[in-house]
């Protein structure tokens, strides 16, 4: 889904995309238990539907 041109970049997308970024990262460099892991690319999803990435 491509992003509405039209649609104004606010504070509160910078933040879900840095957010969004960290968690990713977090996610691939560092070891975590399986059910931390679960629950950040559940919140990894999360943002990326609100934020309409597919």
């Amino acid at each position: 889904m491509k992003p509405d041109p039209r649609r104004t970049y606010t504070c509160s997308d910078y933040r879900d995309e840095m957010r969004l970024l960290a968690l990713k990262r977090r996610v691939e460099r560092e070891p975590l238990a399986e059910d931390e892991r679960l629950r950040l690319e559940e919140e990894i999803g999360r943002l990326q539907r609100r934020m309409g990435i597919d």
